[in-house]
């Protein structure tokens, strides 16, 4: 199929080829159904178009699966004869097993090169998303984050927000006058959430090297686009950072990338597994930014395409830009189920042939009702399909595999090592320590005075200035050696008597009295 994405067959007897047209595929689409319907495979199939039409994917790998598009097929596997016989069925000609250029990412680092950006990237609004703050603690993350610019702080990684956070609570009676109230106590709440992100793992998303979009976008020396797969069993423990995470990654991608308006196929196409944790508790600036960046990004050449159980998953102004629909099987057992069964299927351009409603609640495992956009961006009849079978491994690939997919990699080696360069952190801890030792300079300089000050009053230091008269005195008194010396001698045998202490206690008491 010249111009598409080949998904499976239709028509009564699935003879009808049904496919995604690249043309209409930065129109975003949704992959709907059940647990256990077919969601990964329909993901998996058309990952492996994209890349062989030379697109590149980035797509999240929730239970380990989609790895397996790095490793090719096998007439060997269980399930051979079935591929082939369903590949016959559908008029997929020359069906043969192949594996697909992978990149591996992991925020851990540990099944995939490592994935950073930094705090400042991800900016307060997501860090109050990903925190769960309260309106007040946001405001106060807003502070900060101004304050950084102002005062030339970059924001790395945690520590560094955390020291800046610190720098804000001492300062708060200042900043008090220009940003209004700064309570402590949200000061702290904010620093626990942090310490619980941390305690989430966090701390590895955020530092550099940060991610270079570019190598999400590269294409193989065939020409075929490389499938970015992030590791997320792992990260899907915390639900909350694996959405904020993709949702930078998807804001990055619309703020970096320039405008191409419709081209004939799309630069990338992000896949969004699991897309119900994007909305759920979401407050509705988040909302509106994610509405905002998937009407938007399509002109940079972006197809977005969320996967979940349930369209009713999706916000209704975001689910009406997605006009590539894949939708398997839904269970109705409640009757939020039926109601949320019948909402979907009156979303179809109506097939003549069959009723939506009950197509989509019986069709089973590997099939689902399809709607493709067709010329200018019209939807297509719903159709019910029989989606192709894979060419690449069904299934996880062993750690070996990946192991050597990842030292072969063309970013092998370029996040690995992280760096901590001078940042806020560093600054602020440089600051303190400046001024803690112009303050001890200070604090000796008065004490010293202070010292001077107490011995001077307690009659203990002798100034020369004060006796000239005396000193002008006793060199003429030296300058008679036979006179001198005996009137001395007479003096201090005085001075050295009872008689003589009396005489000096009375003429200090008189030097000194009211001091």
């Amino acid at each position: 199929m010249d111009g598409k994405i080949f998904l499976g067959g239709g028509g009564p007897d699935y003879g009808e080829k049904q496919g995604l047209s690249l043309k209409y595929a930065n129109r975003h689409g949704l992959i709907a159904g059940a647990t256990g319907t077919g969601k990964t495979v329909t993901l998996q199939i058309l990952a492996e178009g994209f890349s062989a039409a030379g697109v590149p994917v980035f797509l999240s790998d929730v239970k380990g699966d989609l790895s397996g598009l790095a490793a090719s097929g096998s007439a060997e596997a269980k399930l051979h004869s079935a591929f082939t016989s369903r590949a016959e069925k559908i008029g997929l000609e020359s069906y043969s097993y192949k594996a697909f250029p992978v990149t591996f990412w992991d925020l851990f680092g540990a099944q995939g090169h490592p994935v950073r950006t930094t705090v400042a990237e991800m900016g307060p609004l997501l860090l109050a998303r990903l925190m769960e703050l309260s309106e007040a603690q946001e405001g106060i993350l807003n502070i900060a984050f101004r304050l950084a610019d102002e005062q030339g702080l970059p924001l790395l990684d945690l520590k560094d927000l955390q020291a800046l956070l610190v720098w804000v609570g001492e300062n708060r009676a200042e900043l008090a006058l220009r940003y209004g109230n700064i309570s402590v106590n949200s000061i702290g709440a904010i620093q626990r959430r942090l310490l619980v992100l941390e305690n989430q793992g966090a701390n590895k998303l955020f530092g550099e090297p940060a991610l270079d979009l570019s190598d999400l976008m590269r294409v193989d020396a065939e020409g075929r686009g490389r499938i970015n797969i992030l590791a997320s069993d792992k990260l899907m423990g915390a639900p909350r950072l694996y959405a904020t995470f993709l949702l930078w990654l998807l804001s990055e991608l619309f703020e970096t990338l320039p405008e191409v308006g419709d081209p004939e196929k799309p630069k990338l196409v992000f896949f969004f597994d699991e897309a119900h944790l994007l909305f759920d508790g979401a407050p509705k600036a988040l909302i509106d930014k994610v509405e905002q960046v998937a009407r938007l990004i399509r002109s940079k050449g972006v197809g977005v395409y969320f996967v979940t159980q349930n369209p009713d998953d999706i916000p209704e102004d975001i689910l009406g830009q997605l006009g590539n629909r894949v939708q398997h099987a839904l269970r109705a057992f409640t009757a939020r189920d039926k109601k949320a069964l019948r909402l979907a299927a009156e979303t179809y351009r109506p097939n003549p042939r069959f009723e939506t409603e009950a197509a989509i609640r019986e069709v089973g495992v590997g099939e689902a009702v399809t709607s493709m956009l067709m010329k200018k961006g019209v939807p297509g009849i719903v159709e019910r399909t029989l989606i192709r079978p894979p060419s690449s491994q069904l299934g996880p690939l062993d750690q070996a595999l990946r192991a050597n997919v990842m030292a072969n990699s063309p970013v092998a080696g370029k996040y690995d090592t992280p760096k901590d360069r001078h940042s806020a952190y560093e600054m602020l801890r440089d600051r303190a320590a400046s001024a803690a030792k112009e303050a001890e300079v200070v604090e000796a300089q008065e004490e010293e005075q202070l010292t001077a000050q107490r011995e001077f009053s307690a009659a203990r230091r002798y100034s020369g200035g004060r006796v000239s008269r005396s000193s002008s005195r006793s060199m003429r008194i030296r300058s008679d050696d036979s006179f001198g010396t005996a009137m001395g001698k007479m003096v201090m045998k005085e001075l050295t008597g009872t008689t003589g202490r009396k005489i000096v206690r009375g003429i200090l008491g008189g030097l000194f009295k009211g001091r």
